[in-house]
């Protein structure tokens, strides 16, 4: 048995952190997909390991299958359990902390609500698409802007930071984001492509059941 199972699906940025988490420090993991689009979220069975209703959940079988929500919590815990990518001082913790609730309410918030409408409802030119399109190139810019003369978000070494706000950023065409437009981002992401083990949300997250689901 691995030692971790991630509830997860391919197009589910918040999925990708946590997996990119577990494969960046070498974590022995396997997924279990979730047919989030066929409600697959809503059942009891689901409810009862996120009452949340809520994709990725991440269960630890190194801890008596101790089951995790929110893909922020998961990345605490297994920085915690690798003692990688992990805030060193109090002051790191803090910023650390700052960025990825940025990115849960906003970075994260917008885009994944934009590239819903824009790619999977093809609602991207409406009026609520737009407005959010809006919101999303707000956050995007703040993003920019911090990344301006430095290599990583909250230390001078990659931190879950990172992770959590790079998590739907490879997918720039699903919601129509030029990189060239945001040049310190794009830059950014080029740093996390070169880090040991990186690989892309396709390379890590199933689009059909796992064959132990299967068997």
């Amino acid at each position: 048995m691995a030692d971790y199972t991630l509830h997860c699906f391919l197009e589910s940025g918040n999925s990708y952190k946590p997996a990119l988490m577990l494969t960046l420090a070498g974590c022995n993991w396997q997924p279990s997909w979730v047919d989030y689009f066929q409600g697959a979220h809503r059942t009891p069975e689901y409810r009862a390991l996120n009452e949340m209703g809520e994709v990725p959940v991440l269960i630890d079988h190194t801890e008596n299958d101790l089951t995790l929500s929110q893909s922020g919590v998961i990345l605490y815990h297994l920085a915690g359990k690798t003692g990688k990518f992990m805030p060193e001082t109090p002051q790191e913790e803090r910023e650390v902390l700052r960025w990825i609730l940025f990115d849960n309410h906003k970075l994260t918030g917008y885009i994944s609500v934009f590239r819903f409408l824009n790619r999977f409802l093809g609602k991207g030119d409406t009026a609520e698409g737009q407005f959010m399109k809006g919101r999303m190139i707000s956050a995007l810019k703040t993003l920019n802007h911090h990344m301006s003369g430095r290599d990583w978000v909250a230390a001078d070494r990659p931190t879950i930071a990172d992770i959590s706000l790079c998590g739907y950023l490879f997918w720039p065409d699903h919601y129509d984001t030029d990189w060239a437009d945001y040049p310190y981002i794009g830059a950014w992401l080029e740093r996390i492509r070169t880090l040991d083990n990186w690989a892309a949300p396709e390379a890590l997250l199933p689009t059909a059941p796992t064959a132990a689901q299967v068997a």
